[in-house]
């Protein structure tokens, strides 16, 4: 019987509200950092040069942990790593507006990327150990619905605060500090920690081909979606603040649509789930240039969409949690997590191109980019 099994229904809990709440926290990290540090910055009188290096920092401290992961799970165990990364994101958060020059947030930033990227990872791991293989995709869904969540309340946070102080800084810091206190609870079960893993990373990406896919499409279309969805609708006749709150609508529509989609997930064959969602979100989005003549129609339609092209990141962390476990599962999550920053580049890329052809440029990358995965998925014979 494995340790999971063994965990009372109240450790389960209270360790997946733990881990849920770091969860969460990767999702606040990254977007309250990335919108709040380009505007204090832009507010400066630094341009878009200096904004664009200072944000390459986070990505180039994904790619000096990643790699690392496996191996640092192997020695310090997950829940060392986890409130390391917690305390590490604190604390930088709270440096940012107290550091007398500019230059010197670089290396937070790059501190910060390497936090956010063991959050990320590790938090999917923990996730997949506290759950029963009959409940997995339901727990899934509520862990990408956190993530999305985190996602969200970064602009929330800013509406409020606004960034002419360093409030903003310090409420991230101190949420940080929260999930540190939870994770450290000695309720909280940690995974068994095992052997240090030997492989690298593109062996990872080799078994399972379609995780990776499957992140490069969640974060393509997410990028783009909040780059280009309200400017989308302002070039076809829609007001800005109305425009606006379409972006919170498809983030509404990645929450809540993700526990009927995890229930489905546990139903049913995970695979064929997976090929569904990626076939309706293709079709989904062609629907979008008819029904913006009709504010109430476009908010379900993409309130829909926003829960379909998420909901394919859900159940594949599902079945990628079904066929791997220790130090592989953390290896395979932490490509997921390089090559979650490749498809955040790829899609306002691709998207603006397309937008730049077509008044419509963005639903048919948008369907296109789905296409392409359904068809990649149906022709690789790996289940992951």
């Amino acid at each position: 019987m494995s340790q999971a099994i063994a965990l009372s229904n109240r450790q389960r809990f209270i360790s997946a509200i733990a881990v849920v709440a770091t969860a969460t926290m990767f999702g606040l990290t990254y977007s309250l950092s990335a919108a709040l540090i380009a505007l204090d910055l832009a507010e400066r009188g630094f341009g878009e040069s200096m904004i664009g290096l200072n944000a390459a920092m986070h990505a180039i401290g994904v790619l000096i942990v990643a790699p690392l992961l496996p191996r640092m799970v192997g020695h310090w165990g997950t829940r060392r790593l986890v409130l390391v990364a917690l305390a590490m994101a604190a604390v930088v958060l709270a440096l940012f507006p107290a550091v007398p020059f500019v230059w010197l947030w670089f290396p937070l930033r790059l501190l910060l990327g390497m936090a956010s990227e063991v959050l990320f990872v590790l938090s999917e791991t923990w996730i997949n150990f506290l759950t029963l293989e009959k409940a997995r995709a339901r727990a899934m869904a509520a862990y990408t619905a956190a993530l999305s969540l985190g996602f969200a309340l970064g602009p929330l946070i800013l509406s409020f605060t606004g960034t002419s102080d360093a409030t903003p800084y310090h409420l991230g810091a101190g949420l940080a500090l929260l999930a540190l206190v939870l994770i450290a609870m000695p309720v909280v079960v940690t995974p068994t920690r095992e052997e240090p893993a030997t492989g690298n990373l593109l062996r990872y990406a080799r078994i399972a081909p379609i995780a990776i896919a499957t992140t490069v499409l969640n974060a393509a279309l997410e990028t783009a979606g909040l780059s280009f969805l309200a400017l989308y609708a302002i070039g076809n006749g829609w007001a800005e603040t109305p425009a606006t709150q379409l972006i919170a609508t498809m983030m509404f529509g990645a929450i809540f649509l993700q526990l009927p989609i995890g229930w489905l997930g546990d139903k049913m064959d995970r695979r064929k789930l997976v090929l569904a969602l990626g076939l309706l979100s293709s079709i989904g989005a062609l629907v979008w240039p008819f029904v913006l003549g009709n504010p109430l129609l476009a908010h379900i339609t993409v309130f829909i969409w926003g829960g379909l092209f998420v909901g394919i990141y859900t159940i594949m962390l599902t079945v990628v949690g079904s066929r791997f476990k220790g130090s592989e599962l953390v290896g395979i999550y932490a490509v997921m997590g390089l090559t979650w920053g490749a498809g955040a580049l790829l899609g306002p890329a691709l998207a603006g191109l397309a937008m730049d052809v077509t008044p419509h440029g963005l639903p048919i990358f948008a369907s296109l980019a789905c296409l392409a995965f359904v068809i990649f998925m149906a022709r690789v014979k790996s289940r992951a």
